[in-house]
């Protein structure tokens, strides 16, 4: 039986000094990027279900259990205080309420409130296309259209709006300029708002992804027609809920009717309480009206968040594209 006979391998010729473990040197590691605080935030919020901090424990959910309770007690015993205090003052004589029954007493408060309906949607109807020319002129690329309107936003954002209200009023009679008292009301609020209107519009167009426009620039379309047809009917519809909470506040800013004494519900409520003693009773009134109008408009905002946020229905498996 012959032997078997093992070829030698050929071994590499390793330089002095070196041994052969260091004859095959491994890859160089890579450095691991560290990623931005903004990643590690979304990343957070995914993590957690859109929740930036970590849910309560046993322990923390009983702190919050007894702060809510606490709170309650504290904000009953206030309210039975108050009521204590209106009884002990005659406040609550059925004599004092009695009169918003009255035929006429309600068709007084009726009249201002349709007033402050008028203020509202003649104001809403000329700040949101202002609002609308004012964000596409901020949004536009030549410097002398997009710097006048970026000053009038920063600046009307600024500018509380009873000093606008002031000016109406005692400015401009001054230069020979005779307003009603329902356009010193409405003129100033139109102005104010308009620019918040605006910044609302620029931040829909500016989340709008940015194949958009380029889509658009691609059908031929130009910048003005892109974003007259385009681009800003989707920012309207993505920031609904944003304009239709903006419309709350700007119900209530007619309540500053008072200042060019424009009867509207607030001022009404004023005049009526002075007359028959019963400013107290009439500003609770009021103030009930007003948080049953803000929470229906709330109710609309949430609505039609709804409605918007919903994703559009999936064609049906063999259904024709």
């Amino acid at each position: 039986m012959k032997p078997t006979v093992v070829a030698e391998q050929p071994v590499p010729e390793s330089s002095p000094g070196s041994s052969p473990e260091t004859l095959t040197e491994p890859a160089p590691k890579s450095t691991p990027v560290k990623p931005s605080w903004r990643v590690r935030l979304g990343a957070l919020a995914d993590a957690d279900g859109g929740s930036l901090f970590d849910p309560p424990g046993p322990r923390g959910r009983v702190r919050i259990a007894v702060a809510t309770a606490l709170s309650l007690v504290v904000l009953a015993a206030l309210i039975a205080l108050a009521l204590r205090q209106f009884a002990v003052n005659g406040q609550l004589d059925s004599a004092k309420w009695s009169l918003f029954t009255q035929q006429a007493v309600l068709r007084y408060l009726l009249t201002g409130l349709w007033a402050t309906a008028q203020v509202t949607l003649v104001s809403a109807a000329f700040a949101l296309p202002l609002g609308a020319l004012l964000a596409l002129g901020r949004l536009a690329r030549n410097p002398l259209v997009r710097w006048p309107a970026g000053l009038y936003v920063e600046t009307m954002r600024a500018v509380p709006l009873l000093l606008l209200i002031y000016a109406f009023l005692f400015g401009l009679p001054s230069t020979g300029i005779q307003l009603s008292l329902f356009w010193q009301l409405v003129w100033p609020i139109v102005i104010t708002n308009a620019a918040v209107f605006a910044e609302i519009f620029r931040a829909g167009v500016r989340a709008l992804p940015r194949g958009q426009t380029e889509a658009s620039y691609a059908l031929g379309l130009g910048y003005w027609q892109s974003m007259r047809l385009v681009v800003l009917p989707q920012a309207v519809r993505q920031t609904a809920p944003s304009l239709v909470s903006q419309l709350i506040r700007l119900l209530k800013d007619s309540t500053l009717g008072y200042v060019v004494s424009f009867l509207e519900l607030l001022n009404r409520a004023k005049v009526l309480g002075e007359y028959n003693h019963t400013i107290v009773q009439g500003y609770l009134v009021v103030a009930l009206v007003y948080v049953l109008l803000n929470n229906a408009l709330a109710l609309a905002a949430g609505q039609l968040e709804r409605r918007l946020g919903r994703s559009p229905r999936r064609p049906a498996a063999g259904a024709a594209a």
